[in-house]
């Protein structure tokens, strides 16, 4: 298991208030597959830079640090890309917690 951060950008179109849920979700998707979710940090709705389309010219942002499997992120990315609600997600490898709070402690 290693650990990963997802930063999703949610399509809120019209639906301010289903954030909680879509949340909720992406969460419950990410256990489904082994994953186990450690911090959900929300974020506010955020206009984009570039704009393709006037239907979504924002999205509100969430960070979830979570475990899983390297061989479950293909699978994940491929079950967010038909969720309507998932309207960008980015996969990175997040950093060690030690390696963290070591950073931390030298500033």
């Amino acid at each position: 298991m290693k650990r990963y951060e997802g930063l999703f950008i949610l399509n809120t179109a019209g639906r301010e208030e289903g954030i909680k849920e879509a949340i909720d979700k992406i969460a419950a998707e990410i256990t489904a597959h082994g994953g186990k979710v450690e911090t959900i940090q929300k974020m506010d709705k955020r206009p984009f830079t570039h704009v393709a389309d006037k239907k979504h010219s924002s999205g509100f942002y969430v960070n979830i640090i979570f475990e899983a499997d390297p061989a479950s992120l293909a699978h994940l990315r491929s079950r967010f890309v038909l969720n309507e609600e998932v309207f960008r997600v980015l996969f990175t490898v997040a950093p060690e917690v030690q390696a963290v709070a070591a950073a931390a402690a030298a500033k």
